[in-house]
């Protein structure tokens, strides 16, 4: 199906305006508008719909987040496409593809995880060629990602408690997840392990850009005795230009104010979310009435 565009944007806030008041940041009182806005998060299980849920539980009456299960980034941008989503969670690769999208503010890191089982012969993403490998639900970060990646393995969809299910019965000899370390769904499969995705950063970044990061997967996760190094990809918490300003800056209020509550269970130890880096959003530019919002904060 052919994808509509989302209508036009308008310049993001320089990153280095708002790090001069980073420390001063202050809701001075600000009433909040009433009313209900939807998010498209993610499946259960995942760093979306987690931290959908986290919005949604710490959002400030009279205003009311409203969390979507969804596939993932892809279905995400479909919903605010289609109208059923106000808010969306992405990777930023997936962000890039759209015209039109603005962003409220840049949220972690997600993990690119490829997860064989500790018992398998499989060493590197080479010897999974030819086998079956679940490459993400349709619709998620992770089938983009899969498919960038041309892994040349014989090519599955599952949400990711189907692929562990499957994964465990033998049906499938890996699957391909992005999403926080350690992910809690993972984390409660013993006996697994990762294999490095590093060597395919190059191809990845002269090809898309530098939207693709090098990240380590640290020792000790999922039990493994050594760092695993992989990729890593911005998420973004997006909209569409006529989301009102009211809105748009109540969320960051609230992104700023609950900072540090707003840490999914398989961010904890690695991530946090820094109110710095919530304007480096890199081609997406912020939501005018976020980009404000910022301004205001930092006094």
């Amino acid at each position: 199906m052919k994808r509509r565009p989302l209508p036009p944007g308008r310049a993001a806030l320089s990153r280095r305006t708002f790090l001069l008041g980073a420390l001063a940041l202050t809701a001075c009182g600000t009433s909040e508008p009433a009313g209900t806005i939807k998010i498209a998060g993610g499946e259960p299980g995942g760093f979306y719909n987690d931290f959908a849920a986290l919005l949604s539980r710490l959002s400030p009456s009279p205003l009311i987040i409203t969390p979507i299960e969804t596939g993932g980034s892809a279905d995400n941008l479909e919903h605010l496409r289609e109208g059923t989503a106000d808010l969306a969670l992405t990777l930023s690769d997936s962000a890039h593809m759209e015209s039109g999208l603005v962003a409220l503010g840049r949220v972690y890191e997600n993990y690119l995880q490829l997860v064989v089982l500790d018992s398998s012969p499989y060493r590197t993403a080479a010897d999974l060629i030819g086998k079956p490998v679940s490459l993400g639900a349709a619709g998620s970060g992770a089938a983009l990602q899969g498919e960038r990646l041309a892994l040349g393995v014989q090519e599955e969809h599952y949400p990711l408690r189907n692929a562990i299910d499957a994964l465990k019965a033998g049906e499938i000899a890996a699957l391909l997840w992005s999403g926080g370390v350690p992910t809690p769904e993972l984390n409660k499969a013993s006996g697994i392990r990762l294999l490095p995705l590093d060597s395919f950063l190059p191809r990845l970044r002269q090809d898309y850009g530098k939207v693709y990061e090098r990240v380590d997967v640290r020792m000790g996760v999922y039990g493994s005795p050594v760092d695993v190094p992989t990729i890593g990809t911005p998420n973004l918490l997006v909209c569409r230009p006529d989301l009102s300003a009211e809105y748009a800056g109540a969320v960051v209020r609230l992104l700023v104010s609950k900072a540090a509550q707003l840490v999914p269970d398989q961010a904890l130890g690695t991530q946090y979310l820094d109110v710095r880096s919530l304007i480096d959003t890199g081609k997406v530019p912020l939501h005018p009435g976020a980009a404000a919002e910022y301004r205001r904060l930092h006094g």
